[in-house]
């Protein structure tokens, strides 16, 4: 129930309409569904800056 009401928040912020093509646009996305029912008390979770690791030479 907690992530449907995350996903719900997701859905209303237009985020799975928009192009998630970046690390730090899909981490909002996925964050914001962690959130749950927090988003609706205030809390905005976004990530702006995501580093993905680089493989081993």
């Amino acid at each position: 129930m907690w992530l449907l009401i995350g996903a719900l928040a997701a859905y209303q912020r237009h985020y799975f309409q928009q192009n998630n093509d970046s690390c730090a646009k899909a981490g909002t996305v996925v964050v914001t569904v962690l959130a749950g029912p927090l988003n609706y008390f205030g809390a905005n979770p976004k990530v702006k800056d995501c580093a993905v690791p680089q493989p081993s030479k």
